[in-house]
């Protein structure tokens, strides 16, 4: 074992086998479970961001509205839980993939995701939501000298949609957070915060429920039909029966076969440190919190928390054949592994600082990387999925087109190429996984090879499809 893997392994001795978010002990207890059936007029199934918000939504655009909430789990228990806790206003996945999917529509986007954003911050305001917010704004670093010009045409299209932004050179960059990896970076002022998800999942429950949202836990959908002029949600203890329906089920199984072909799920990994003393701190600097991440294909992705851990999270991204999700899946020691000895590379001034949690979990990633919309059962069923790991903010606005697709079918929203335009669907087994494997080892390749996208890349390119690590 190398010095690098050794010291790696060292650091990850006493790691919890925990999300940091979910691991701590004023965690809400289990909500109640669905004994019997039930009728409301909207059924909402999961209790993640997009379940929330559109709990929240539907509430506030009609008080007198009937809506019940239905989660297989706990509140915020999956990717709305275990995510890094980072907040972008973007609702394509970066304005890099926007401006090439919806080009001609992108201003109109970018209005539309600042007010999201707002919107957000007015929530968490108006509800005394404690979630720790943090407008700080984000850092994107370049770690090699190949990827520096990629930073100067992103401050150009950045400022193009009226953000804040400011190029960084080496050592202005070095010297706002100290890692001997960094060549060059970007600050962003606008349209970037942090967040504990969690506590903003939790958060956003107790809003709804204050407005009258019945949420039930621990109730998982287990069939989904018309019934008469409605639809009837199917659980363990009984029927709901209700007029509409919004599915946030993120990467988990569908019974709209639609969803299930448009997502492929894919597993992420996270590190926490153990909280950093003021003279570590020091040591790096990082004064402006931002969260940060690296521009290469498999990115790393690092922010402070409140107690001043870092958390470190992203590079590999992991598909099981068949679509496969299970709680076994969500640790992976050869992922934590290599998570660790990049933290060291980056902040070898914080070598013998250890690991306090390590965890995984899903995401649903799509063809498009951004969400996509759709219906079902003649209307009465909507659904956005596809978020491909920048949903903490995207779901709000997700919600939002679900509800608008559901009531209000004159919403200028429906009328976005984005909303309207479906993600191509993946190919059904074999060929998925390997399809998706091909391509995580030709973006590794191009990583290594200065960026340079070999043929696989290119042919996607031109069909504008892609996996996004």
């Amino acid at each position: 074992m190398s010095s690098a893997s050794t010291r790696a392994h060292r650091a990850l001795v006493d790691a919890r086998p925990e999300v940091l978010w979910l691991d701590t002990p004023d965690r809400p207890d289990p909500g109640r479970t669905l004994c019997g059936g039930t009728r409301a007029d909207l059924v909402i199934v999961g209790a993640g961001f997009t379940g929330l918000w559109a709990a929240i939504q539907a509430k506030e655009d009609d008080p007198s509205r009937t809506v019940v909430v239905v989660e297989a789990g706990r509140v915020s228990e999956q990717a709305s839980g275990r995510n890094g806790g980072f907040c972008s206003s973007s609702l394509t996945h970066g304005l890099d993939n926007g401006v090439a999917r919806f080009p001609s529509e992108m201003a109109r986007i970018e209005e539309l995701a600042t007010e999201n954003f707002a919107g957000i911050a007015a929530t968490i305001e108006r509800y005394g939501i404690d979630c720790d917010w943090q407008p700080t704004g984000g850092l994107t670093v370049a770690t090699a000298p190949w990827l520096v010009d990629d930073l100067h045409e992103q401050v150009e299209l950045t400022r193009r949609f009226g953000h804040d932004v400011e190029f960084l050179d080496r050592d202005a960059i070095r010297d706002r957070v100290a890692s001997p990896t960094y060549e060059a970076g970007v600050v962003q002022r606008t349209g970037e915060a942090i967040v504990d998800p969690a506590r903003l999942g939790w958060g956003l429950a107790d809003a709804a429920r204050s407005l009258g949202v019945e949420i039930y836990e621990r109730t998982p959908m287990l069939g989904l039909a018309r019934s008469g002029a409605g639809m009837a949600v199917r659980t363990e203890s009984g029927t709901i029966h209700c007029g509409a329906v919004v599915l946030g089920t993120n990467a988990f199984k569908s019974p709209i076969g639609a969803i299930n072909r448009t997502i492929a799920p894919v597993y992420d990994y996270v590190l926490a440190t153990e909280p950093l003393s003021a003279d570590q701190l020091a040591s790096i600097g990082w004064s402006g919190r931002e969260g940060i991440s690296d521009t290469t294909n498999q990115f790393h992705y690092y922010r402070l928390t409140a107690d001043n851990r870092i958390l470190w999270g992203g590079y590999d991204a992991i598909y099981h054949f068949g679509s496969k999700i299970d709680p076994s899946l969500d640790q992976r020691d050869e992922t934590h592994q290599v998570l660790a000895e990049h933290f060291f590379e980056t902040f070898p001034q914080l070598e013998g600082l250890s690991f306090s949690h390590r965890w995984g979990g899903v995401i649903d990633t799509c063809t498009r990387f951004s969400v996509t919309f759709g219906t079902s059962f003649d209307g009465r069923v909507a659904y956005a999925v596809g978020y491909t790991g920048l949903g903490v903010g995207a779901t709000r606005f997700g919600a939002r087109v679900c509800l608008d697709l559901l009531f209000h079918p004159d919403s200028e929203l429906l009328s976005l190429r984005m909303v309207k335009r479906k993600a191509i669907p993946f190919p059904p087994e074999p060929v998925r996984w390997a399809g998706i494997e091909l391509t995580r080892k030709a973006l590794a390749k191009a990583d290594a090879n200065e960026g340079r996208r070999g043929p696989w890349l290119r042919l996607l390119d031109s069909l504008g499809l892609g996996f996004d690590s």
